[in-house]
C-alpha cells in the first residue's frame, strides 16, 4: 500500500501524524507514552517488544499496530529497515 494511502488512513484515526525512519539493526530501549499511539509500518520491517506482556508484534508494510497509552514497548528494525508513520489519539 503507498504511504499516502496510509497516512490519509492514519490521519482519518489519529492527530499529530508524523513519519519515521530507521536503518537495519536500529533499536529502541524501553518507554511508553502518555497517549495511545497509531502506527502503520510502510516500508521495511520492525519487531515492538511489549515489555510487560513478554511478546512481540512483528510488523512489514502495511501493516498497523495500536499501542495503549502507559505500554511500555522497546523496538527493533528489520535487515532492510524501516520507514512508518504514527499518530496519537
Amino acid at each position: 500500500m503507498a504511504r499516502q494511502e496510509l497516512m490519509t488512513r492514519l490521519e482519518a484515526e489519529a492527530r499529530e501524524c508524523y513519519g519515521w525512519s530507521n536503518g537495519p539493526g536500529d533499536r529502541y530501549a524501553a518507554h511508553s507514552h502518555g497517549y495511545e499511539k497509531v502506527l502503520y509500518c510502510v516500508e521495511g520491517s520492525i519487531t515492538f517488544r511489549l515489555e510487560d506482556e513478554g511478546r512481540d508484534i512483528h510488523l512489514e508494510a502495511g501493516d498497523r499496530m495500536v499501542l495503549p497509552a502507559g505500554s511500555r514497548h522497546s523496538a527493533l528494525v528489520g535487515p532492510g529497515g524501516c520507514v512508518c508513520i504514527e499518530g496519537r489519539r
